[in-house]
């Protein structure tokens, strides 16, 4: 492969997810990449699962004109070290290229390196840093996502996609193609995060009609779920019953519905072996081709790869 373009430094504080940094650190040392470790203090970290991990100094002294900054992800909700933030923010100004995984795009949110630019990070995680950065365009459905000199990825393994990308960009594709090949993963996996995510997790409405709407949705995906058949249920207007979605739920009737329904079929494409065309009319779907248009639309792929990938192995 192509020599080494430059170091990457990886900004790392206690309770980091060991993941975020194994996959993309192994995919950009077969690169070539020289990799350097570093922590706000120069101290040795913890891994979320307990693993130590050694660095060679602060991320001060080691990122100062790094080609890339690499700052992996915490759990989700975890409080984030203010002198990592810090760190973070005064390093990002010399380095070529900053790049995060997973919530780690938290870190550079705090730091003010997001504002203005598109981002993404976990699916769990994409509703709380779009409402608490107000200024970041999130992009739920991606994979990762560059934006300039910024470049962030979706949840723990697209830190894997992501380091490939950087690959590709920095050496070419065959050199990515390669590396993908080796760690047995597509160069350019198919679909979004949206297929591994969990639509209709929404907290239970406030308001009782609308409580009543949305139990009726859940309890039977394939019933008439018209605008007028769920205000009629709620026994409220058209109009109100939409503006009560928009307010609690975050979306319109019919996304909730679409969202319900698709959950119920990857459910039953999962554990069940039931054709494709029963599938999308016990979920509420519709036709064989009306399914499939929706999960391409929706999630990235056909149904049929959709049970090929989440299906249990045991069955």
């Amino acid at each position: 492969m192509e020599s080494n373009r430059g170091d990457v430094v990886v900004a790392m504080a206690e309770g980091v997810l060991l993941l975020d940094v194994a996959g993309p650190v192994q995919v950009l040392h077969w690169a070539g990449h020289r990799i350097r470790f570093a922590s706000p203090d120069g101290a040795p970290v913890r891994t979320d699962v307990g693993a130590p991990l050694g660095v060679e100094g602060t991320i001060d002294d080691l990122a100062a004109g790094a080609d890339t900054l690499l700052v992996p992800g915490y759990a989700v909700g975890q409080l984030l070290p203010p002198d990592l933030v810090r760190a973070v923010g005064a390093a990002a100004e010399s380095a070529r290229r900053v790049a995060s995984v997973c919530t780690g795009a938290f870190v550079l949110a705090e730091a003010g390196l997001l504002d203005g630019r598109r981002a993404t990070t976990h699916w769990l995680a994409c509703a709380e840093l779009a409402q608490r950065f107000p200024r970041i365009a999130v992009q739920p459905d991606a994979i990762y996502v560059r934006d300039g000199r910024i470049v962030t990825s979706a949840g723990v393994s697209a830190g894997i996609d992501m380091a490939l990308a950087l690959v590709e960009e920095d050496h070419g594709p065959e050199a990515a193609r390669s590396i993908a090949k080796h760690l047995v993963v597509f160069l350019r996996r198919p679909g979004g995060q949206s297929q591994f995510s969990l639509h209709t997790g929404t907290a239970t409405p406030r308001a009782n009609g609308l409580r009543a709407a949305v139990d009726s949705v859940v309890a039977d995906p394939a019933a008439d779920h018209s605008l007028a058949a769920l205000a009629a249920r709620a026994a409220v207007s058209e109009r109100h019953l939409t503006r009560l979605f928009r307010k609690e739920i975050g979306m319109t009737p019919a996304q909730y519905v679409e969202r319900a329904r698709i959950e119920t079929a990857q459910r039953l494409l999962e554990a069940g072996d039931e054709g494709v065309a029963t599938v999308a009319r016990r979920s509420g779907l519709g036709s064989e081709e009306t399914m499939r248009r929706t999960f391409l639309k929706r999630l990235g792929v056909t149904p049929t790869d959709y049970r090929n990938r989440f299906r249990a192995a045991t069955r």
